[in-house]
């Protein structure tokens, strides 16, 4: 889509002829009259985004007037967005065509396009499902799979459904995969697609990988190496290319990087990412474009530009004048580490279709080059698509979202893909702990007022239940740092930030206080038998305030320390302060550093680390940790194996911090037993007593099983220890430490595992027999220990024994070991027939020299 005035079109009016979307407007405005549901495929640049919601409402001069919401996944795109189509209206933004994002509102009674963020479109859904007033929704971008639109989707086709089937849903995208689409807005039959061709100008691609190899993104962090390689390919663009640089990057922290890295070159470097002021996405969005800007660059006329953009402007803006894009082939999405409880953005590596929109940049006036930093080898390598956030995200806020639709199972939601059920069922255990639903699931009168509140539950829960102990403008305040992490430079302490954003000048700080200013007016009404005292909270200090509203979001985060610096938090994931670095961030001197307890809001969760990374926390007492996390206190018995021995305790627990213990005198004879049987299965059963004769038990078991299969069992370690109360029952009863497992006896508890009730235990002699009875008259042992029985004897003993001997019923021949008189081996059969025939006068020959007063006849006595 296009965002941004160019000289090229002209006047609005030109500009709105020239859109090549405008083409397929009439197939358009059919399948919505005919189905009212439809997908529209159109490449960036054509107009889908600016032309086609002002033709649906009639204010180009065609077709009935109608009130249309359009919904874009960003807050930057939805200003932009209404920034130019008010501009193709000649009017100003407010009049005919407004926008609503969170905390800004630009619209009013004569608005008939009203723009507004998918987060936005879902709260006015929950207060008005019928969305009253609204013909037409657009889904714009849904390609990109943003949790929220699939969400408001999902909440669109059941009011379609159920209350307002004449309201029409169009979704738009940039790709032309829009099979799932049209087969979700059409239920039974998919919905029709109708797509639009763009002015699409060639572009070249580059390859530029680094010289040498770089460390792959993991966590937050990007190798260094790489931002410098990125930083050197700009400056090789603005050297071999004409006209402005527009450059991708995975976040604000690495265009901060590469913007220093690039100092003094000979082009003005602006910052685009959803935090940037909006004076400077002005900026970056107005002005001219195409061949009049580039041939003003090449002559001197105006200063190039270099935009350093995070995915923001992969397919939501249009940033005029670019001819080049520089492609870090990176991006920063949001993953759910449910191991350990931590929600965070991860680096990755981009998909093949952002690498598209992202090189489609550079051709949307005139040819454009595109320099992607990785090899082209790797380009094959690299995932198709984004995955849905549904699929990796924090589903928290989703199920808060659906249990207030009434549908807290998203069963009967239609959805592109289905959430996991394990994240769904973790998200609900959230939303219960808090208060937000009822153990049904089902939405509290609490959880419905979160919701409306535009915040992730958890801040939600923090800022109604810290507005009670702190007063509403204090929470707000805190709460409003939590939901947009404050940059690095505020450090890594909450409360210390909170006072650097109170005196602050910068962007993040206009924008902190604005969003205090939303969050205490929509929490300013107490909830039903809440009391506020005037002064609430007023003598409590900041830092205090901080960390309690730190540990009421984040409970299973409160952490102990450790010592160095290391802490363990409530959920058993063990924490670790940052070193020292620029901005401040914790090191040797941090306060944080000497806290006994922390309330820990931000963590990172770098891939091969033990422990997370602590990036903003609050120091807090252990009675305010007690107070925030309470549903997590315990206190019991405890009895468990831990190094070796069986541990029995009274302890009293925060989650996995162990506040207290003491010696337990009489523990439960059931935990004493499943804590012996966690000892067996953690160190195995060499725990117990093992004898020759026990050994040789198993081994008989193990042959009978391996010949003979059912009824004789498997006494692998791992059948035995799924089997353990089978055959250690009794002795389990009595067993309270390592001792007593010492002492019990294998092999006599294995025979209990014999088949006694069909009575073919008594046959176990018969078939894998201890010993074998020879010629000699001595009884010998057989060795089962192998893959075929073996009996070691000397030979002189086998005089008269004419067959190897078998077992398991006849069907194994006995591998017979045959010994010198001085016990030393001297030949191997498992066909003694055969032996006595073939091989024993070679045997013979050489062992009756060394051992003449052994019988060595010529014919063995049969």
């Amino acid at each position: 889509m296009s965002l941004s005035p160019s000289p090229a079109a002209g006047t609005p009016g030109a500009a709105l002829a020239q859109l090549p979307v405008r083409s397929a407007l009439p197939a358009l405005r059919d399948a919505l009259d005919t189905t009212g549901a439809a997908v529209l495929c159109a490449p960036p640049g054509t107009g889908k985004t600016t032309l086609v919601p002002l033709e649906l409402a009639g204010l180009t001069g065609e077709g009935p007037r109608r009130r249309v919401v359009v919904a874009e996944p960003r807050r930057i795109a939805a200003r932009a967005a209404a920034r130019r189509m008010a501009w193709l209206l000649g009017e100003r933004v407010g009049d005919r065509v407004g926008f609503t994002v969170r905390g800004e509102r630009r619209a009013g009674p004569r608005t008939a396009v009203e723009v507004v963020t998918t987060g936005v479109l879902l709260q006015r859904l929950q207060r008005d499902p019928e969305l009253a007033g609204v013909d037409v929704v657009v889904l714009d971008e849904c390609h990109e799979r943003h949790l929220d639109a699939d969400t408001c989707a999902a909440f669109l086709l059941d009011v379609r459904a159920a209350l307002r089937p004449e309201l029409r849903l169009l979704a738009a995208s940039a790709t032309t995969d829009a099979e799932g689409w049209a087969r979700l807005l059409g239920g039974g039959e998919p919905a029709p697609v109708v797509a639009a061709t763009g002015v699409s100008h060639p572009v070249e691609v580059v390859w530029a990988p680094p010289e040498r190899p770089v460390a792959p993104p993991h966590g937050m962090r990007v190798d260094p190496a790489l931002l410098a390689h990125v930083a050197a390919v700009v400056r090789r663009a603005l050297r071999e290319q004409a006209g402005d640089v527009l450059c991708f990057l995975p976040g604000v922290g690495e265009i901060a990087r590469v913007a220093g890295q690039l100092a003094g070159v000979d082009a003005e470097v602006l910052q685009v990412h959803g935090r940037a002021p909006a004076e400077v996405q002005d900026a970056v969005l107005a002005g001219g474009g195409g061949a009049s800007r580039s041939s003003e660059a090449e002559s001197g006329g105006r200063a190039r530009r270099i935009v350093l953009a995070t995915s923001v402007a992969e397919s939501s803006l249009t940033v005029p004048g670019v001819r080049v894009v520089v492609d870090s082939g990176l991006a920063r999405v949001p993953r759910m580490d449910h191991a350990r409880g931590l929600s965070a953005l991860t680096t990755v590596r981009a998909s093949r279709a952002a690498a598209r929109q992202r090189a489609g940049r550079a051709g949307r006036q005139e040819p454009g080059v595109v320099y992607r930093c990785w090899a082209e080898g790797e380009d094959g390598r690299l995932p198709r698509f984004p995955d849905p956030e549904i699929k990796v995200a924090d589903l928290t806020a989703f199920a808060l979202q659906t249990a207030c639709w009434g549908d807290p199972t998203a069963s009967g939601l239609a959805l592109l893909d289905a959430p996991p059920a394990g994240a769904l069922a973790a998200a609900r255990e959230v939303l219960t702990a808090i208060g937000a639903v009822d153990t049904a699931g089902r939405a509290t009168e609490r959880g419905v007022r979160m919701a409306r509140l535009g915040l992730h539950p958890r801040l939600a829960r923090a800022l109604l239940d810290g507005a009670t102990e702190v007063g509403v403008r204090r929470a707000a305040e805190v709460v409003a740092l939590l939901s947009e992490e404050p940059p690095r430079s505020y450090g890594d302490d909450l409360a210390a930030a909170w006072r650097t954003a109170r005196r602050g000048g910068d962007a993040y700080a206009a924008r902190w206080r604005q969003e205090a200013r939303r969050l205490a007016a929509a929490a300013g009404e107490p909830e039903r038998g809440e009391r506020r005292g005037p002064a609430a909270g007023g003598a409590a200090s900041e830092d205090a305030v901080a960390g309690l509203l730190a540990a009421l979001a984040f409970p299973e985060r409160v952490a102990r320390a450790r010592g160095a610096g290391s802490y363990l938090m409530a959920s058993g994931t063990g924490a670790e302060l940052a070193g020292a670095g620029a901005g401040g961030r914790a090191g040797d001197g941090s306060r944080l550093r000497d806290a006994a307890w922390l309330a820990v809001a931000v963590a990172d969760r770098p891939v091969a680390a033990a422990s997370a990374r602590v990036r903003l926390a609050a120091v807090i007492d252990e009675g305010t940790a007690r107070a925030a996390a309470g549903a997590l206190y315990s206190s019991g018995e405890e009895v468990r194996w831990a190094d070796g021995e069986v541990v029995a305790r009274q302890v009293t627990r925060l989650g996995a911090i162990e506040l207290s213990a003491g010696a337990l005198g009489a523990p439960d004879p059931g935990l004493l037993r499943d804590a012996v049987v966690e000892g067996l299965r953690r160190e195995g059963l060499g725990l117990l007593r093992w004898t020759a004769g026990a050994t040789a038990v198993r081994q008989r078991m193990a042959f009978l099983h391996r010949e003979l299969g059912a009824p004789w069992p498997e006494v692998s370690d791992a059948a035995l220890l799924e089997r353990v109360e089978d055959w250690l029952g009794t002795e389990l009863g009595r067993a309270r430490r390592r001792a007593d497992l010492a002492r019990v006896d294998a092999g006599q508890a294995l025979t209990r595992l014999l088949p006694w009730a069909t009575g073919e235990a008594v046959r176990f002699e018969e078939l894998a027999p201890e010993r074998i009875e020879v010629p000699s008259g001595s009884r010998v042992r057989v060795d089962y220990g192998g893959e075929q029985p073996v009996l070691a004897v000397k030979l002189q003993e086998l005089f008269g024994l004419r067959e190897s001997p078998r077992v398991a019923g006849g069907r194994v021949p006995v591998l017979v070991h045959l010994l010198s008189p001085a016990g030393r081996p001297a030949a191997v059969t498992a066909d003694l027939a055969s032996f006595w025939r073939d091989g024993y006068r070679a045997v013979r020959a050489e062992l009756r020299g060394r051992y003449p007063k052994h019988p060595w006849p010529e014919d063995p006595p049969p």
